[in-house]
């Protein structure tokens, strides 16, 4: 080798012709296959030789080549194509396709913006930033659920489940959970298996929504597909990312109760009115047993102290133009705002290798994500008692640290804390994608993809969580485990032919998909322990009951098609048809045919647009189709048995049956409309989308009800009614300011969904009538009619509808309350200077929801605490007032009719917000000046403010566990 052509590193920064740093610039070495990438600042380091040639290319950009040299940097300046400028592409799941030119609704979250926030589960980081998509957190403790829905309920009773597909394979989001061990704590059981995924691992979060963009995936998209796609390596050089973090954590928002003063007098006052002349000897709080002027605000007791997160990840990866990896890890702990030392601890490792071979005619992809999480947490959440605890109620501990219970007087609240809950979680992700280039325009692929999940969860009640009073022993100790996994294969040959057809081009695509899932749960009770040491050995338990033994098996298959003609880059037809074959149906109603049509002009390449000033793009887009539901669990269609251990026959166990065959049912269909303009203006700095969509569900799988004679309450069946979902959806991004050292970036987007039964043969004389109403949302409540207070009674007064004199649930409670949303959306909000990056996103809802009367269930005057608002009350004849009179439960109408106030719309109010969901204020040094390195310190929140009405805690968490948490991280990300 000569002198002029040794090797040597050059490096330099791309940019735009506003000096705004580009990343992910291709820089290669002309007529070889080395080469790097540009990072976040635009910068690259390369190792060239003198006579190389360096070509510098990136999707929007016109493609620049430089010849080296004797030079040492080179920096570039790369000038937009503004005819490319929508080359960006997005993930539909079994191709890609350019954002310009899809045909079906498909939002995309990326990295970014998932990143830019301290969440532990990837859904709490899309909450908000999608159209059409509501997602709400059920609690705020650690390694809770999720509920996602996508453009509303389309299914009366179950199966309105999104797919969820990572990394290709399909992921059953259902809880591995059992409300028997962990439904105190965790709302319904529920545990959301993508805890176990770091929100970091993700590189985009693509959302399909209407019938051109699920269709092809058939009965399984009927309710929105969610593409989790991770991150796979680039080529360039190799580079090391280490991050570290700890966050604060907090409860959101708690309701105003009343004072220890406030809380007597209400007390004093309900015996008074109940002609009490002394106080009964129960009535420790007001008698004098309990001190009259101790006050304990219990919330914050209980549940107001800070949790701690700690996190740390590391990851690596490089390669070159043939192979690259990507691999890495994460653990973090976090506390809860419970009393005592609880925890939730999460580690994960994820690695992605993909190659192709020198001639681009081969490629392989593999991807494996495998997370492990324990959770060690208290049995019961005590939000609901925080809020209804005497506040002069006695101290929790004695002076020698033992429990108080106050001569028998009251449950000590920390008893609670003895029983604990343990839950450990393992997920395993695989794939592999290989594909081949059989001839010009016809390749093969296949998709081959393993899920494992499987939980172990126990729930330990001592008897020491009871009063020693009673004199318990450990034989009255008690446990609950539940042990539940599943497996799943799946495995997708798939052939892609591409034609150029006169002036258009051809996308062909055939596929087929074969997927077994298998799952086993075992619940077991245990009781009657020598000793509590041994609560969670069962095999030392006296008495042992299996509450529940399961074993299924799904098998679901299907073929598929996609045509696709793209007609001078203008106009636009996509075609798609699935046949699918699911277990879940009996013979003969197995298969079934689903399929859409989309549509696109992409009208600004049309010659009366070529040349204006203002449209830089524009496309019509429209879309119908029809798409299927089989999530009404396993062995629906047969006979099925339960195992009775009370029924014994000379040391034999009886069968009793439990599900009633229906070989007949078949599928829901869910029939999907769309149509939608999309616009970019003066060289897209401003972007929108404006989109209808009308959905309807029929043939829905319900509970028919039986008479009694039958021995059974229902059977599973189809019934022609029609759920429809409507609603307008809206999203606009503009591009404020763009100079050499500042750039700031806006988007708002807008929801405004409906929800309603078309029809319901039969409704008014079946077990649904309670429940739903024809021309109204699924969610509806039907509640009494509250009239107010009578002014001379002091007691809540129902409306009659039926005019009989006699207020009755059958005939009186006519009132439809609404808690579905009437719109929700976001404003973000991402400014650049320099090297500082501050992103923020407010996020709103319009909603109705239950006031901070729900729950409690005791009248006013009665031994629990009650929020402020009860202070408004009746006291004597002419008081107009919102809260009726106090009593103690002597009161018998004012009982009665405190009940029918728990159902009625005074417990209906306005939920609606306005929250500070997120915040990132970052900073980023350079470690080289040619190098790609560097030092970013990062400063994040999440749920920081709320601007609500509702008195009720946090509006959007409407049950009695623990509300959302606000989270503020700082952390520092180095990248080598």
């Amino acid at each position: 080798m000569s002198v002029s052509e040794k090797d040597a590193d050059i490096s330099g920064r791309v940019t735009n012709k506003d000096g705004i740093p580009l990343q992910g610039v291709n820089v290669l070495i002309k007529g070889t296959m080395k080469g790097a990438v540009t990072d976040e600042d635009g910068k690259y380091s390369i190792e060239v030789t003198d006579n190389s040639i360096l070509v510098f290319s990136s999707l929007g950009y016109s493609q620049k080549e430089i010849a080296v040299g004797i030079r040492k940097e080179i920096n570039v300046i790369l000038q937009e194509e503004i005819a490319e400028l929508k080359e960006v592409t997005v993930n539909a799941g079994y191709y890609t396709v350019k954002e310009k030119e899809r045909t079906g609704s498909i939002a995309k979250v990326s990295a970014r913006d998932i990143g830019n926030q301290p969440v532990n589960n990837p859904l709490e980081a899309l909450q908000g930033r999608v159209t059409g998509v509501e997602i709400v957190q059920n609690t705020g403790v650690p390694g809770g659920g999720f509920e996602l829905k996508i453009r509303g309920r389309n299914s009366i009773t179950s199966g309105n489940e999104s797919l969820y597909i990572i990394d290709g394979v399909p992921y059953d989001i259902g809880t591995l959970g059992s409300r028997d061990v962990s439904g105190t704590i965790l709302p319904g059981g529920n545990i959301n298996p993508l805890n176990t995924l770091d929100p970091s691992s993700i590189e985009s979060v693509e959302i399909l929504k209407d019938a051109d963009a699920t269709a092809i995936y058939g009965s399984r998209g009927a309710n929105g597909v969610v593409l989790i796609t991770t991150k796979k390596g680039y080529a360039g050089k190799t580079s090391l990312n280490i991050e570290a973090s700890g966050t604060a954590i907090a409860v959101t928002r708690l309701p105003e109760l009343l004072n220890t003063e406030q809380y007597l007098q209400m007390r004093r006052e309900a015996y008074s009115n109940d002609g009490y002349s002394q106080y009964p000897s129960s009535a420790y709080d007001v008698n004098g047993t309990w001190d009259q002027t101790r006050y304990t605000d219990w919330q914050e007791k209980l549940i107001g102290g800070t949790a701690y997160n700690n996190t740390v990840k590391a990851s690596i990866s490089g390669g070159n133009e043939q192979t690259r990896f990507n691999a890495g890890g994460s653990f973090l702990k976090e506390t809860t705002v419970f009393p005592m030392d609880f925890n939730y601890r999460r580690t994960t490792v994820f690695s992605s290798f993909s190659h192709n071979s020198a001639d681009n005619r081969f490629r392989m992809t593999f991807t494996a994500n495998y997370g492990t999480d324990k959770n060690f947490i208290p049995g019961t959440d005590l939000t609901r008692v925080s809020r209804r605890l005497p506040p002069n109620a006695p101290k929790l501990y004695n002076d020698d640290g033992t429990l108080n219970w106050e001569n028998s007087t009251w449950d000590n609240p920390m008893a609670v804390l003895e029983s604990k809950y343990r839950n450990s979680t393992r997920n395993l992700i695989a794939n592999t994608v290989l594909s081949y280039k059989i001839l010009k325009g016809l390749e093969f692929m296949a998709n081959l993809g393993y899920n494992r999940s499987d939980i172990t969860e126990t729930v330990a009640n001592p008897y020491t969580q009871y009063n020693p009073a009673w004199g318990l022993t450990s034989e009255s100790s008690h446990s609950i485990k539940n042990e539940n996994k599943r497996d799943s294969w799946i495995m997708e040959p798939q052939l892609n032919a591409f034609y150029e057809i006169g002036e258009g081009k051809l996308n062909i695509t055939l596929g087929s998909t074969f997927q077994e899932q298998n799952r086993e749960q075992l619940s077991l009770l245990a009781s009657g322990f020598t000793n509590d040491y041994f609560i969670t050995t069962f095999s030392a338990a006296s008495y042992q009951v299996v509450l529940n033994e399961d074993r299924t098996q799904y098998r679901y298959q299907a073929i598929y098609a996609r045509v696709n003609y793209n007609l001078k880059e203008k106009y636009i037809f996509n075609l798609t048809g699935r046949r699918d074959g699911s277990s879940r149906f009996g013979p003969g109603r197995r298969f079934a045919n689903f399929g859409a049509v989309g549509v696109a002009w992409l009208f600004y390449r049309e010659k009366f647009f070529m040349n204006s000033s203002w449209l830089s793009f524009g496309k019509l887009r429209a879309s119908l189709g029809t798409t299927g539901n089989d999530q009404i669990g396993d062995y629906q269609y047969l006979n099925t048995y339960t195992i009775n251990t009370e029924l014994n026959y000379n040391g034999y166990l009886g069968l009793t049956p439990s599900h009633l065959q229906n070989p007949l049912f078949a599928w829901e269909k869910n029939r999907k409309l769309e149509a939608a303009l999309e616009a970019g203006l003066w060289r897209d700095r401003l972007n929108f989308e404006i989109a209808y969509y009308n959905n309807r569900t029929d043939n829905q799988l319900v509970g028919i009800p039986l008479p009694g004679t039958t021995g059974f309450s229902s059977i599973s069946a189809n019934l022609n009614a029609i759920v429809e979902n409507s609603g307008w959806e809206l999203s606009i991004r503009n591009l404020n300011i763009q100079k050499k050292d500042f750039q700031w970036n806006s988007s708002f987007n807008l929801t405004v969904p409906k929800n309603r039964l078309v029809d319901f043969p039969g409704l008014a004389g079946s077990t649904y009538a309670s429940q739903y109403e024809i021309g109204y949302p699924l969610s509806i409540y039907k509640l009494y009619k509250l009239k107010g207070v009578n002014a001379e009674t002091g007691v809540f007064e129902f409306e009659d509808f039926n005019g009989d004199g006699i207020i009755k649930s059958t005939d009186d409670r006519k009132f439809i309350a609404d808690l579905t949303p009437r719109f929700y959306g976001n404003i973000s909000n991402s400014l650049i200077y320099k090297n500082w990056n501050l992103d923020f996103l407010f996020q709103f809802v319009k909603k109705q929801g239950y006031n901070e009367y729900y729950y409690y269930t005791a009248a006013p005057g009665k031994m629990s605490n009650q929020p402020i608002g009860v202070l408004n009350h009746w006291q004597e004849q002419g008081d107009q007032a919102e809260i009726q009179v106090y009593t103690t439960g002597r009161n018998s109408n004012a009982n009665t009719a405190y009940s029918r106030f728990t159902t009625s719309d005074g417990i209906i109010t306005d939920a609606s917000f306005i929250r500070l969901k997120s915040l990132s204020l970052s900073y980023r040094l350079s470690l080289s000046n040619t190098g790609p390195g560097y030092l970013q310190l990062y400063l994040q929140g999440q749920n920081l403010l709320t601007l609500t009405k509702f008195r009720n805690g946090d509006p959007e968490q409407l049950t009695a566990f623990l509300p959302p948490v606000r989270r503020i991280s700082f952390g520092m990300r180095i990248v080598l």
